[in-house]
């Protein structure tokens, strides 16, 4: 970890991806072809893929993302090449009296899945979280059969810690959703 007595420091960016403010109007471009791509939707949501409007979606972001809600912080994922908005992450609903909080994440561009720039970017989130809000925990939930995303979060120092069984149908068959967690400790020991 980056000496934060050295000026070149900068808590939002990581080794491939910055942190920035959700802008409405350029998430909204971005999201709404995301989610017309079956494969993103059916890692990123239980609800069967339907298309969505960037007007929709804009609304969406503005209402709910941008409330003045201390609790819940979202950031844009810009790959550092090209500055390109390629996914969103945040913490949504942070208990700052427990020391916790539940973390999510989306990469939205394809071209940029497989690569690092998730785990690049969580790990960014992480060291916000553990070192400048000072949480001790952060949890999430991925679906069994996304093992690409299972991988990143144990990259990140994410542990299995239980499981909903059969959670959720799809493909004809069902899936356990998986509960991972991480605590501040656990991600300062890899950081050191």
């Amino acid at each position: 970890m980056k000496d934060r007595n050295d000026l070149a420091f900068d808590l939002f960016r990581g080794r491939l991806v910055r942190l920035s403010a959700v802008d409405p109007d350029s998430l909204s471009r971005s999201f709404v072809d995301w989610t017309h791509d079956s494969e993103y939707w059916r890692l990123m949501a239980a609800t069967p893929p339907y298309p969505l409007s960037q007007e929709g979606i804009k609304k969406f972001i503005e209402k709910d993302l941008l409330k003045e809600d201390p609790r819940n912080l979202f950031f844009t994922i810009r790959a550092l090449e090209d500055d390109r908005v390629i996914g969103g992450l945040g913490f949504d609903g942070i208990s700052y009296t427990q020391g916790e909080t539940f973390v999510g994440i989306g990469i939205g561009e394809r071209g940029y899945w497989d690569r690092g720039y998730g785990t690049d970017a969580m790990n960014v989130l992480l060291r916000y979280a553990f070192t400048e809000l000072n949480l001790q925990r952060a949890t999430l939930t991925v679906f069994e059969y996304n093992a690409r995303a299972i991988r990143s979060y144990e990259k990140c120092g994410f542990r299995v810690e239980g499981r909903s069984r059969e959670a959720l149908h799809r493909e004809g068959r069902r899936w356990d959703l998986v509960f991972m967690g991480i605590l501040q400790e656990e991600w300062l020991a890899l950081n050191a």
